[in-house]
Formats: structure tokens, sequence, C-alpha cells
């Protein structure tokens, strides 16, 4: 099996490293071959993703991604989440899932990721008005609801679909979509909630959602809210689907430019993505529970100094390995 690695910019080389270093722990055939991606890509060529990277991508049976963004190519005209952006469209990675489980909470952030606000028109109009413009097709809201129905039959059954239909156009058309696919999924229930109300409830009382289906920028938000709740970016992974082969597997969190080269990032999140594309990319859900259970090890008997302990990345994926081993 076929995995590009797109370290990307910060400490998505250094966590790249660790989830490469695990990934050859595991009895398994994989081939790691790694590519410019971000800012590091722009460096190179000025495109944050070059064309022989995308090709690389398509070839693949996944792609793992560590990290993308640099400050000082912050208010460049091309960025390194350009890259980013654009990679999700051509592989059209549809489907983001970002689980949020510890303290409690064991939710499922289910968020479109190709439509949306992040890839409607956009634009400045003469007298100085800058424009950003959220569509949607019905098409692209049938498949996202159908996936969290799907994965919602896997869990308790639950899908709570956020939007702002007492707002917005698009939040009615979504709203509608997911009413009609409902009927197809008689085993799961269904209730809708403004997007305001759901940021409210996800802190008061995080353990009344199961899945949570998303258009793009309310995923967005709400997915890092949820990781707040149960340990911080720090710790949160996520994987991007289409239809088939490849998808993109990525922590939530970003390039932490101010900690790279240190030797301490933790790469527990890249490590749970890494765990993610075992499951839902290469259909090796065994190889994925036992990672996901050696990292919940060395977050315990090893942790980082964002997690209040001092092992450094390196003697952090030590104890992920040994607990692998164990």
């Amino acid at each position: 099996m076929r995995i590009v690695l797109l370290p990307g910019d910060g400490i998505g080389a250094e966590v790249v490293a660790a989830a490469a270093r695990v990934l050859r722990e595991l009895p398994l055939e994989l081939e790691l071959e790694e590519r410019l991606f971000g800012g590091a890509a722009i460096r190179e060529s000025g495109n944050p993703l070059p064309p022989e990277t995308l090709a690389a991508c398509r070839g693949a049976d996944a792609v793992l991604l560590g990290a993308v963004g640099l400050p000082e190519l912050d208010r460049d005209e091309v960025r390194p989440e350009h890259g980013l952006i654009r990679l999700r469209g051509e592989l059209d990675v549809y489907a983001n899932l970002r689980p949020a489980r510890g303290h409690g909470v064991d939710l499922l952030v289910v968020r479109e990721l190709v439509g949306g606000l992040y890839y409607g028109e956009r634009g400045t109009r003469a007298d100085g008005t800058v424009f950003d413009t959220m569509e949607y097709r019905p098409a692209q809201v049938e498949r996202i609801a159908r996936r969290a129905f799907e994965i919602a039959r896997g869990r308790r059954g639950q899908v709570t679909s956020v939007d702002k239909a007492n707002i917005l156009a698009t939040s009615r058309l979504w709203r509608g979509v997911v009413e009609r696919v409902a009927p197809g999924y008689p085993d799961v229930e269904l209730a809708h909630m403004l997007v305001d109300n759901c940021g409210l409830q996800l802190v008061l009382a995080p353990g009344q959602f199961d899945v949570l289906l998303t258009e793009n920028t309310f995923g967005d938000i709400l997915s890092d809210v949820a990781a707040g709740l149960t340990g911080g970016l720090g710790l949160a992974g996520s994987a991007s689907l289409g239809d088939g082969r490849p998808g993109i597997f990525e922590p939530v969190h970003g390039s932490a430019p101010d900690i790279a080269g240190r030797g301490i990032a933790n790469p527990a999140a890249m490590l749970r993505s890494a765990a993610l594309m075992l499951r839902h990319g290469l259909d090796e859900p065994a190889e994925a529970e036992r990672l996901e259970a050696a990292v919940d090890a060395a977050l315990l008997s090893a942790p980082t100094p964002d997690l209040g302990g001092n092992a450094t990345t390196v003697e952090y994926v030590d104890a992920v390995v040994s607990a692998l081993g164990a």
C-alpha cells in the first residue's frame, strides 16, 4: 500500500517523521513516499501544490499530511493554505471526519469539505468591498448527509444536522436536503440545531451529541470547539474521504512555528490521524485499534510539555513503539 507523506511546514516535518517511524513498526507492507507541500513547496517552486506532488497523491492509497502555514507567507498572494484547499478539491475528499473522544465526550463531526465559503466565488469590487460567496448544490449536501447517516448506524444512531436556516438560504437548502435523505435511514434519529446554539450546547452538554453533520465553515469551527473539550488540538486527528482512494489524513492542529525544531511537538494527533488512515483509508481496522491503544497508553506514560509532562517528541514515539510491542 502506497502512502504519500506531505510534511508541510513548522512541526509538520517532525510529526510526520514520528508517524513514519511508527507505521514502519506495523506488520504491513507500506511504501512511504515524501513530497513537497505548503510553504516548503512555495519556497522551492512558488507553488504550494506542485504538479508532481498532486500526481503522486492521485496515485497513492492514502495521503498523510503534517501541517501547513508559515507566518512570513501570511500576507502573500500565494499562501501554503491554498495548497491544502486545492488538494482537497482535486481529490474530491468531501467528507471530513473529526472525532472528539474523552472527558465524557464521544462525538464525531462529519463536515462537508469541498463546498461552501471556502470554494465559492470571491473578489474585491471597485469601491474596496471584499466578498466571499457561500454556495451549495443539492447533490453536495445529499452525499455528505448520506455519509453521516451511514456512519451514525455504526455508532449510537443519532445525527444532529447543524445549520443557520433562520437566516441563510444555503442553510434552508441544507435542511431540506437532509430531511429528504433521512427517511432512507429509519434506524437513525435526526435532529436539527442552529449553529450558534450548537456551539453553546457543545460547551454546556457535549454528551448529548453522537454525529454532528455540518457544512464546511461551521464544521471547521465546531470541530475545534469539540477538540477543546477533549484535550486540545494537539490530540485531534482527522480523516478526509471521498468515494474512493486516496483519502487525506491530517492532525487538526496548525504548523506551530513557535515550537518547530525544538523537539517537543506532540505527535499524538498525527498518530491518531494515521490510525484513521488505517481504519478508513487502508481497511486495516485491527492495526488501527492497536495504534489507537498505543497512542493512549503513551499519553499517560510519556506526556509532552503541552500536556504538563516533559517528554520529547522522540521519547513519546519511543513509548508508542514500546506499547505496540507489549
